[in-house]
């Protein structure tokens, strides 16, 4: 698996396929496998002509892990992926993150609007503005000796994907502590990329994607019917549709 330094942390990538390229930024707690490689995301954007890339945030999967809150900031993390453009020596591509990952790609397309095509805001809806998901109680119940330790509903899923997922603990809670800023109002508004946003109509934390289509100039709303936060990721509507609005973009 390749992977490159940015600064002193180590990130880890796939790239795979030929064509116009594609990021793929993985949600909180997860990986590009589990993400992105498990759901078959890289094979059917492969499939669709697309160059695929993904990395692990840092904190995640196979990349370096930090301990430190404030190495987790959203803008740092936003910034490793700019880095992992800059080492593949792309000027713009298009970048579609899920959960934390659209947040991250959300800064990106605030900040340096110049490397993307287009964002693609995966289960992300109003929540990126007004808050909601993982808080405290998840960061705590990742750090409780067991799972017979947590009673919170909430901590006790992140906890179990996380031992599933054999992930290191004590950085994921230090990435959900780290990484909680909001984006203002006004910022989402001054987004002006093509913008994709994504959202099981029974995803409870993401909050609503119309709302936050009405914010984002311009920004195109899929609903992922019957699905939940977790359950949307690999739903055939949502390729379907993600491929669609890449299509009238190349």
């Amino acid at each position: 698996m390749p992977s490159f330094h940015n600064g002193d942390i180590e990130i880890a990538y796939l790239d795979e396929g030929e064509g116009d390229p594609i990021v793929l930024v993985h949600g909180f707690a997860s990986s590009k496998n589990v993400n992105w490689v498990y759901p078959t995301w890289v094979s059917d954007l492969k499939k669709a002509g697309r160059r695929v890339i993904a990395l692990d945030n840092r904190g995640h999967g196979d990349s370096g892990k930090l301990y430190d809150a404030a190495q987790y900031e959203i803008a740092i993390m936003a910034g490793d992926v700019i880095a992992l453009l800059d080492h593949l020596e792309i000027e713009r591509a298009d970048v579609m993150g899920y959960s934390l990952g659209s947040r991250m790609t959300a800064v990106m397309a605030l900040g340096q609007p110049q490397r993307l095509r287009s964002a693609i805001l995966g289960g992300i809806g109003i929540g990126m503005i007004t808050g909601g998901g993982p808080g405290e109680n998840v960061a705590l119940a990742l750090e409780a000796p067991s799972l017979d330790d947590v009673t919170d509903p909430v901590g006790r899923t992140f906890r179990a994907f996380a031992d599933q997922t054999r992930s290191d603990r004590r950085a994921l809670a230090a990435c959900l502590r780290g990484s909680r800023r909001l984006m203002t109002r006004d910022e989402a508004a001054a987004i002006h990329v093509p913008v994709l946003i994504a959202v099981g109509t029974s995803d409870e934390i993401a909050g609503s994607a119309q709302a936050l289509g009405e914010i984002i100039p311009d920004a195109e709303v899929l609903d992922i019917p019957n699905r939940d936060h977790m359950r949307a990721v690999g739903d055939k509507v949502y390729k379907a549709g993600v491929i669609d609005f890449l299509s009238r973009r190349s």
